[in-house]
């Protein structure tokens, strides 16, 4: 399949396609080429969008739970029949290598149909009250109510399935929703909102808009929004914290994701989990492996094998059949990436290989006898650059992967369950993965960050929870 003609994508207002703002090209950080039109929404589009989520949130929250089901399975199916085109879009737009790409799709498809069973299982809770004298003859029964209006931002790294993980909840609990597209890479999202815009939900409860931040500002800023779900830096999240002020607000951000090799752990496999985790999607993921902590008596043996697996990934073309590593996202963040590995160089470090840039396109680097306080171990390098240190004693690993602001996930390879326990105990993240590296999700399981690294839990039941508020009857 070769690329699509451009197309323009139109942004989604209260049911109705618009593009009031006019239109943004967006190009592929490959080679520049056209890819296709944005319709551009301005400030006054985005408050009507909140307008139009608040006038039909009673209507959305009265749906019954098998008709959210059924807009959910509507979803998935037209995701579904239009995988392969989303896909290319996809790879083009962001850089994405096409079988990555084709993966993340497959990842969409299951939140949502993940969403239309779990839509027919919220439940509540029945309380005896009369553990108290005056409660006697009384009950108490929960029942969880939809937040609505939710602004929803996703950053450009997982367009599709961040989109996913804020639109499927908020459907399957009945809220209603405005999705701000990434600005780098929103034409698939916006061609994901012709879809869900034939999928029944009540027009006017999912607008989906491409505008510039300053534009986006009713989505925070509007007191009638109930919940705002974030995910992108550190930085611009713990501001929407604070501008958000007495909403629910949900942080997914950054991390400089931590792996330990322990002595005992299986070599091959670390190493070969570990070039996944570091360099799939040149290095831009939350839970991409930054830092590698090995085991002093293992450290060379790990770094025989890893190194020559790094180099020999293969780097180009995001569409070219067997690319792994294909440009990031944007020539200024790969700029920006090479000036963090050349400072570090410039201290002691050493590369063991990469370096090389060539546009937006980076050589996977592999450094060594770097320090905690140099950029690319103490912040978010979201590149293809991986560090690796030796440790001594397993306390020593858990002290050094605990060393920085972040806490997202961790990942620890070993055979030895007393260290996969110490490891749960003493990490200051929000999830350990055994034997695997810390870019492991399943997208139904609990997912967050603690300290910089955001609060709250996606996962559709857990998103669920976050997006409604639990009420109490007592009878």
């Amino acid at each position: 399949m070769t690329p699509a003609v451009p197309h323009d994508h139109p942004f989604l207002l209260a049911g109705e396609p618009a593009s009031t703002g006019g239109w943004r090209e967006i190009r592929a950080p490959w080679d520049a080429s056209l890819v296709g039109r944005a319709g551009v929404a301005g400030r006054d589009d985005v408050a009507r969008a909140v307008d139009e989520a608040h006038r039909v949130a009673p209507e959305a929250r009265a749906l019954p739970a098998y008709r959210r089901a059924e807009v959910l399975l509507r979803i998935h199916d037209g995701i579904r029949e239009a995988r392969e085109e989303l896909a290319f879009l996809l790879a083009r737009e962001a850089g994405k290598p096409l079988a990555a790409a084709r993966y993340e799709l497959d990842r969409t498809m299951f939140v949502f149909r993940d969403a239309a069973e779990e839509a027919q299982r919220i439940g509540g809770e029945v309380i005896p009250l009369d553990r108290m004298p005056h409660g006697a003859g009384r009950w108490g029964l929960t029942r969880r109510f939809p937040l609505s209006p939710v602004s929803g931002i996703v950053p450009f790294n997982f367009p599709l399935l961040l989109t996913a993980h804020k639109l499927a909840p908020a459907i399957a609990c009945g809220a209603t929703i405005v999705v701000k597209t990434p600005p780098q890479d929103p034409l698939s999202v916006l061609r994901l909102a012709a879809i869900v815009r034939e999928a029944g939900y009540p027009p006017g409860a999912v607008s989906i808009v491409q505008c510039a931040v300053e534009d986006a500002a009713p989505m925070l800023d509007d007191p009638r929004v109930r919940m705002v779900s974030f995910t992108g830096s550190a930085k611009a999240g713990w501001e929407i914290r604070r501008r958000a002020a007495r909403k629910k607000v949900l942080l997914e951000l950054g991390g400089n994701a931590g792996v330990i090799v322990a002595p005992d752990a299986d070599l091959d496999r670390a190493v070969d989990r570990c070039v996944v985790g570091g360099f799939t999607y040149a290095g831009q993921s939350c839970i991409s492996v930054q830092r590698i902590l090995v085991q002093r008596g293992v450290y060379d043996a790990f770094l025989e094998r890893f190194v020559p697996r790094v180099q020999g990934l293969r780097t180009g073309d995001p569409l070219a059949a067997g690319t792994d590593v294909g440009p990031m996202i944007d020539e200024p963040s790969a700029r920006r990436a090479e000036s963090w590995i050349a400072d570090a160089l410039a201290a002691g470090a050493t590369a063991l290989t990469g370096v090389g840039r060539d546009g937006a396109l980076l050589e996977p680097t592999v450094l060594t006898g770097t320090r905690p306080e140099m950029q690319v171990e103490c912040e978010e390098v979201f590149a293809p650059v991986v560090t690796v240190r030796p440790y001594d004693a397993i306390a020593d690993a858990f002290a050094a992967l605990n060393d920085s602001a972040y806490g997202l996930q961790a990942g620890v390879f070993t055979r030895d369950l007393r260290t996969a326990w110490a490891a749960f105990e003493a990490l200051e993240v929000g999830g350990v993965i055994v034997d695997d590296i810390p870019g492991f999700r399943v997208d139904h399981m609990p997912y967050g960050g603690v300290k910089a690294s955001g609060q709250g839990r996606e996962g559709v039941r857990f998103a669920i929870e976050e997006m409604t508020e639990l009420r109490l009857l007592v009878l």
